[in-house]
């Protein structure tokens, strides 16, 4: 071999070798998207027979669908503040829709999720609600609001009472209106666009938040005289504790499960609901469609949540803050590059666990102090052991619900109790704490309290009035 072959030969596996890493593969993009207020209302969820969202169906057939996840509070500031942090609520003492997390002074200094993505190389934007507000400081593009919970009539529809947000009907006259619309619409656009670095976008849908409007057409997909109502016991509430009913529905401002029979409107709200979860879903495929179609179609983590459940009269109330499944139980979707898809998992997650699962799906560094799972184990093997990491919800200090695969334990700040085997009682009517056969069980169960809970800090939320009237029957 003559000496300018021998160079070349040695020459091009350093070639190749420099190019390598002058180019390394780019990370993956994170679309995350979020829908106000959706329970298991949901198709692949199976939450009602009669609940049609084709567009979130067919991202759980992409991707891994976790039908045990649950929120880490039942009202929107502390879960989503929860998710974005990486911290349970006991351990921020944000419990309640106020403060703000910037007011926590555990928190101080804490990078949110996409703060972490930035700082890491990420061009992060978002649109609609991510946060429970103020979303424009955290990310480096905000879409804005549009409107938020917008537009409403000049005279309510439904319930001419009570919060000027509880109502619900059919407005307005167009879906250009909507700031869902809108939202999708300027997530559209921006995934159209080529980027230089990875991005991390947020999609943030209000609906179906209350007021629970949308334009007639999706009305007309659930006539109201064929509505299926909800299953609901007269005898649910016997076997539980005066403080738990208090807790759930003292000094709330959604309106009495009593006001809304009597009143004629129980198979239009649910009409509504199914409304406006149908056109959040459209809004969502209109977003897939976009994804599907650009350069970043291969290369693109998306997650969808819900913040927490929502009752339609279960229970014998409306709206969240509840410990049980309607009030915890959320739609959780993970669909990444290189995992299977069409995966379903039982085992109990959290909302918590989203952001150390997204640091791991995109090889950034592991933040030790998050309190979350990363859910990698899950989306590689869906029937792995996981009881070990139950979902742990809180309304308050003392106020916890610890969810497992097949049960759920409650116990509230008067020491009072709820067992529930949701395989052979899905609806929790059933409270089995006195069961003498479960002591083991519902012992284990209850060694998962949290031991540190902080105090919670100031604010005037209806949450926090809630929680001072209940606890008037301690003594």
């Amino acid at each position: 071999m003559n000496l300018r072959l021998s160079i070349l030969v040695l020459t091009i596996p350093l070639l190749i070798c420099s190019t390598t890493f002058a180019h390394p593969q780019k990370k993956p993009n994170v679309l995350m998207v979020s829908i106000d207020d959706l329970n298991d209302w949901v198709g692949c969820l199976e939450g009602h027979p009669q609940a049609k969202t084709p567009n979130i169906d067919r991202l759980a057939r992409r991707g891994t669908l976790f039908s045990n996840a649950h929120c880490q509070s039942p009202v929107c500031n502390p879960s989503r503040a929860s998710l974005m942090t990486g911290r349970y609520p006991h351990s921020t003492g944000i419990y309640f829709l106020s403060p703000d997390l910037r007011q926590a002074p555990v928190l101080k200094g804490v990078k949110t999720l996409p703060e972490v993505f930035a700082s890491n190389g990420y061009t992060t934007m978002a649109v609609g609600k991510l946060f429970h507000g103020g979303d424009r400081r955290f990310f480096q593009e905000y879409g804005g609001s549009n409107g938020g919970f917008g537009p409403r009539p000049k005279k309510k529809i439904s319930q001419p009472h009570g919060h000027p947000l509880w109502d619900w009907g059919a407005f307005p006259d167009s879906d250009e209106k909507m700031p869902d619309m809108k939202g999708a619409k300027w997530a559209i656009d921006k995934l159209k666009r080529e980027y230089d670095k990875p991005f991390f976008m947020g999609v943030g849908f209000y609906r179906p938040h209350v007021p629970m409007f949308a334009p007639k057409k999706w009305f007309d997909m659930f006539p109201r005289d064929k509505i299926k109502l909800p299953l609901v016991s007269d005898d649910d509430l016997k076997d539980i504790s005066q403080y738990a009913i208090d807790l759930t529905n003292k000094k709330h401002v959604s309106p009495k499960h009593s006001w809304v029979k009597s009143a004629g409107q129980w198979e239009h709200a649910v009409q509504s609901y199914f409304a406006s979860v149908m056109f959040a879903d459209h809004c969502l495929g209109l977003v897939l469609d976009a994804l599907d179609k650009s350069p970043h179609a291969k290369n693109t983590i998306i997650v969808l949540f819900s913040d927490h459940g929502f009752h339609l009269g279960e229970k014998n109330r409306w709206a969240k803050r509840t410990l049980w499944e309607d009030g915890t139980r959320v739609p959780m979707i993970i669909s990444a590059p290189g995992f299977k898809a069409g995966q379903k998992s039982n085992r109990p997650v959290e909302l918590l666990d989203i952001f150390p699962t997204l640091l791991e799906l995109t090889g950034l560094p592991k933040d030790a102090k998050q309190e979350g799972q990363s859910l990698v184990p899950l989306m590689k093997d869906p029937k792995t052991e996981w009881d070990q990491f139950p979902a742990i919800t809180s309304f308050g200090p003392g106020n916890y619900s610890i969810r497992t695969t097949q049960y759920r334990f409650i116990q509230y700040r008067d020491g009072s109790e709820e067992f529930y085997d949701l395989n052979q009682d899905p609806h929790e009517w059933k409270n089995l704490i006195g069961d003498s056969k479960l002591k083991d069980v519902i012992s284990n169960h209850r060694q998962q309290i949290p031991k540190k809970q902080l105090p919670v800090l100031p604010g005037r939320s209806t949450g926090h009035q809630a929680f001072k009237e209940a606890n008037k029957l301690i003594k």
